[in-house]
This record gives C-alpha cells, structure tokens and sequence, in this order.
C-alpha cells in the first residue's frame, strides 16, 4: 500500500521548490496567517507544475519540449472524445481542518481547453499559464466547492496551519505515513492524487532532478 502512493516531499513539495525559482515570496513562519500561506501555495503550485513549459515562447526547440511534455502528462487518447483525444482536468482543493484557519487553495488543471494553445511565428505551441490554474478561495467558498463533484475531484485536508509549515523542510514524507500521523484526510477521488504525483515526477525526471544520491 505504501508504494502505491506517491512521496509529498519527493514530488509535490520538489515541484513547488521550482515554482519559488520563479517567484519572489516572504518566507513562511509558523505564524503565518492562512490566506497568506494559501497564496503563496497557489503561487508555488502554478508556477511549479508549469516549470517545464514556462519558456515555450522564446523559440522552437523550447516549444516543441514544452508540446511533447504537455502531450504525455495532460493528454488522453480517446476515441469517444472530439478529436480523438481528451485533457486531464484533474481538481483539487487543499485546506485545513482547523476552523478559522482560512487557508483554502482551488488547483485545477486545463480547465479551459480552449485557451491551452496560442499561434506562434514557429507554430502552434502552449499556452503555460493556462494549464494550471490555482485560486484562493474563502472559507464560505471552499465549503461549497467541496460539496460539488463538478469542481473538485479531490480533497486534500492538513490537520492545521502549522503542519503545513512543518511538512515544508521534511524529506520523505509519503501519503501514506501522514495519514497514519492524522495529518493528512483525503476525501473524493483518491485516483487524482496518482496522476498529480506523476505530473510531479515527470517535472523532476525532464529536469534531471530525480539523481539517485
């Protein structure tokens, strides 16, 4: 069963390191008040788990990366689908179960196909700042979109404020264990945390980041 689940610190928490190399954000104290931890979350997610295709725009080496990248990870071939294919669409929403906490971040992937791609002097290429979409939202908004099926597939609940903190400097901290430590609830679709992982692995491999020590 442990294998089964992808590591937060190996993947997750690797892909919002790389999200911090391209923004310039305070850093996170224990005292930090949600809504600015949840900006900084939805910041380092976006920025993160887009890395790869950030520089598709410059030229048509970089574009081309960026296209076979997006076509492994956020494409599915589909017969039943327009065209033949279909993108993953995968919604989550992190939160915490402390009330008051007001920490509640909405990560979508492709949620508007029709922006994904733009023209470009060498093609078509990717539009990477619509590929992940994250939004902060308030508490009031956070109860209802996690009783909507249609917005969120999965719910990612941390006990409170501090243990996300805490979790930032952990290494190997798999699913697995922080449920155990009743850090962790996953409510919805537990599927989507596979292919999150994987997005996440995927970044680190096409970086070369993934070096046996």
């Amino acid at each position: 069963m442990h294998a089964g689940f992808p590591s937060f610190s190996q993947d997750i928490q690797q892909v919002m390191r790389l999200g911090a190399k391209t923004a310039e954000l305070p850093e996170l104290v224990d005292s930090v008040a949600g809504p600015v931890l949840a900006g900084g979350m939805a910041v380092l997610l976006k920025l993160g788990f887009g890395y790869v295709m950030r520089d598709c725009l410059l030229d048509k080496a970089r574009s081309e990366k960026a296209m076979a990248f997006f076509d492994e990870n956020f494409i599915f071939r589909d017969p039943n689908a327009p065209g033949g294919k279909r993108y993953y669409q995968g919604k989550f929403l992190l939160r915490t179960r402390k009330p008051g906490d007001n920490m509640n971040v909405w990560l979508r992937f492709c949620p508007e196909p029709d922006e994904l791609f733009v023209k470009t002097p060498f093609g078509r290429s990717i539009n990477s700042l619509k590929v992940v979409e994250t939004e902060i939202v308030n508490e009031a908004a956070a109860e209802r979109l996690e009783r909507d099926p249609d917005k969120v597939d999965l719910v990612i609940r941390f006990k409170d404020i501090d243990s996300i903190v805490g979790l930032i400097g952990r290494d190997d901290v798999d699913v697995v264990g922080l449920l155990l430590e009743n850090v962790v609830q996953l409510t919805g679709n537990v599927g989507h945390l596979f292919k999150l992982g994987a997005i996440a692995k995927n970044i680190e491999m096409e970086l070369g980041l993934n070096k046996a020590a």
